[in-house]
């Protein structure tokens, strides 16, 4: 059976080194840990607990890192930076009917909770698919 996790090691690390995501890090150490014990214990069941145990053991000790590693930082797309800007309505937006508002160059449509007349200045809260959610933004005199 020495052989066998030996093989398995080998191809999760292959396997590792082709995604480069950490997807099967984890199951090579265990299947390492599986190898180093079948030298010592001839059960499969006890060695099969050992790679199950290691690995998961393994992952739970390096989430953190692997978090840091990949990053969690979400970064700003082309859609994504209207969020927060200012526009204006061009067609009237209902509570039951999306309107049209400029922003940044662009016409887009937008819904809102509320109505909203063209020419106000709207603030832009979120992008749900292909339409904007929107606020209407009151002048201040």
């Amino acid at each position: 059976m020495s052989l066998t996790w030996m093989i398995i090691f080998i191809v999760l690390i292959v396997l590792e080194l082709m995604t480069v995501n950490l997807v099967s890090i984890w199951f090579a150490i265990g299947s390492l840990a599986a190898f180093i014990l079948s030298f010592w214990v001839e059960s499969v069941s006890w060695q099969i607990a050992m790679f199950v145990g290691v690995s998961f053991v393994s992952l739970l000790l390096t989430r953190g890192f692997v978090r840091k590693i990949r990053g969690g930082k979400v970064e700003a797309t082309n859609l994504d930076r209207v969020i927060g800007k200012i526009g204006i309505v061009t067609e009237e937006i209902t509570r039951l009917e999306p309107g049209e508002v400029k922003v940044d160059g662009k016409r887009w449509s937008a819904v809102s909770s509320k109505k909203i007349k063209v020419g106000s200045k709207v603030e832009i809260l979120s992008i749900d698919g292909v339409k904007l959610n929107v606020k209407e933004v009151k002048e201040e005199n």
